[in-house]
């Protein structure tokens, strides 16, 4: 019942949001809006994909960093 009250007011405001525009304006505001979206999405992932890549760096260091103070750098079992 919430949901269908909630799209109900999301539905009515959107309406009221872009009813005094026209048919243009509105297609020409949803593009920029998705863009906006789109591009945000692309800096989170980029951000996240460079925050992966240096954990990954980290952990490749102090492995190296563990494995020569150890010298069991290939060892066979």
């Amino acid at each position: 019942m919430k949901a269908l009250l909630f799209g109900l007011g999301l539905g009515f405001g959107l309406g009221v949001l872009f009813a005094p525009m026209s048919g243009r304006e509105t297609r020409d505001n949803i593009a920029e809006r998705a863009g906006d979206l789109a591009d945000s999405a692309k800096e989170t992932i980029e951000h996240g994909r460079e925050r992966l890549r240096n954990s990954i760096s980290a952990v490749r260091n102090a492995a190296g960093s563990r494995t020569r103070a150890t010298g069991t750098e290939g060892a066979s079992l």
